[in-house]
């Protein structure tokens, strides 16, 4: 399955919500797919996914991708609730057990599930700059027309990725539009 594509349910398998140790989603889902490889599980067993989106952090100047985790610690899977299939699931390592009451796991509603992945359809395709500066911090511009000078944020624009910075010019502080990625906090550079 593609990144981001929303899984169709099968017939006899429904959404479920499964707890994990956060930060272990990968490894979790990793093994359940090893296990849905099986012979004795492949009917009975879908899709394993975790809604992410990919986040471009700027730190020291530098740019970096990493994907950002919806909801740290869970993860979605597409089974048939029947006792092998779930015992081999709450026993995969890394894992706490089905959310809600354990003992009798829910699936979820198909309004819920539509909405899970409707925003994991939302976010596909779609870039979020994680931005590490706030009004009134130091910056560098590093590109564009005024790279190299130094000023302040004064105002944050999140839709449009966008800073007014307060700069120096001929002796006048004037405000600057610059794109989140044309910015550094590092002003020793």
């Amino acid at each position: 399955m593609a990144q981001g594509e929303i899984p169709k349910v099968g017939k006899d398998k429904q959404w479920y919500v499964l707890r994990v140790f956060t930060g272990k989603e990968e490894l979790v889902k990793s093994y359940l797919e090893q296990q849905i490889k099986r012979p004795e599980f492949q009917d009975r067993m879908g899709d394993v996914l975790i809604p992410t989106e990919t986040v471009i952090e700027m730190r020291d100047g530098k740019r970096r991708d990493k994907k950002r985790v919806f909801f740290p610690g869970y993860l979605l899977i597409e089974m048939s609730l029947e006792p092998d299939i779930r015992y081999m699931v709450v026993g995969a390592p890394n894992v706490i057990g089905f959310a809600g009451n354990p003992q009798d796991p829910q699936p979820l509603r198909r309004e819920e599930i539509d909405r899970i992945l409707g925003r994991v359809e939302e976010r596909r395709g779609q870039v979020t700059i994680d931005i590490q500066f706030q009004v009134d911090d130091k910056v560098k511009i590093n590109d564009g027309p005024f790279k190299d000078f130094i000023g302040s944020v004064k105002e944050i624009n999140h839709e449009k990725r966008k800073l007014k910075v307060l700069v120096s010019i001929f002796g006048r502080s004037t405000p600057v539009e610059v794109d989140f990625l044309q910015i550094t906090t590092d002003i020793t550079q």
